[in-house]
């Protein structure tokens, strides 16, 4: 029971840790740095915990789904217009301020943006500083260019540093017809894949347990597939 509690181990270098250490607080201070050029130091500031959320996961786990382009824009964009609707009709309670993370968590869901900082952001609009609050609906425009500034940023550092991102949809490669007197591939079990995270050296948003039982699940799947066009091939 008690080791259920235990972190799992690491499959990245500590160099990688390095590289993304850096990029984030590069990505967070050029961002906080620019909005506060436009919108002043104190709405920036307002705004440093959800863009420095964000640039953990845009700069360490940038391989998930979680980190890529539209969840970030869309997400940041779905709080922000929930969380000053709220502040607008319900007022700047603690209260409104939970549901409009609520709403953003939904909105995101079905936008196909999910985001994590985006609650935090929702939040944090609502029970704002009055500097932010006295910009109104320009408060929008402040998000957007944190957002937009620390996609920038994730953009060329990532790629500067050999690390693909964003990651795009991978094709899945042909069907292939399998030879009946060919050797039966081995079963890959969790140890196999946390070796190949480890090879790939990448910070990756998932256990290796539970690639297994995707991977199992996704075997299930096919296997049931292909009986059933057996059994429809000799119906026909």
């Amino acid at each position: 029971m008690l080791a259920r509690w235990l972190p799992a181990a690491i499959n990245t270098r500590p160099a990688e840790w390095s590289r993304a250490a850096i990029g984030m607080a590069l990505g967070t201070l050029l961002s906080v740095w620019l909005c506060a050029q436009v919108f002043g130091m104190e709405v920036a500031l307002h705004l440093l915990g959800p863009l420095g959320a964000s640039a953990v996961l845009l700069f360490a786990v940038s391989s998930g789904a979680l980190a890529q382009p539209w969840s970030i824009i869309g997400s940041y964009l779905c709080a922000a217009v929930v969380a000053l609707l709220v502040a607008r009709v319900l007022g700047r309670t603690l209260g409104s301020a939970c549901m409009a993370a609520g709403m953003t968590v939904i909105l995101i869901c079905w936008l196909r943006c999910l985001h994590p900082p985006a609650g935090g952001l929702a939040m944090t609009l609502v029970l704002a500083d009055p500097a932010s609050v006295a910009l109104g609906w320009q408060e929008l425009p402040a998000v957007m260019l944190g957002a937009g500034a620390l996609l920038v940023c994730a953009l060329a550092y990532n790629n500067v540093t050999r690390t693909r991102y964003p990651k795009g949809a991978v094709e899945s490669p042909p069907l292939l017809f399998p030879d009946a007197n060919a050797a039966q591939d081995p079963a890959i079990t969790a140890v196999d894949l946390k070796l190949a995270l480890a090879d790939m050296e990448q910070f990756y948003d998932i256990e290796p347990s539970e690639l297994e039982h995707l991977i199992h699940t996704a075997e299930g799947h096919a296997r049931r597939r292909s009986i059933g066009q057996v059994l429809a091939s000799r119906v026909a």
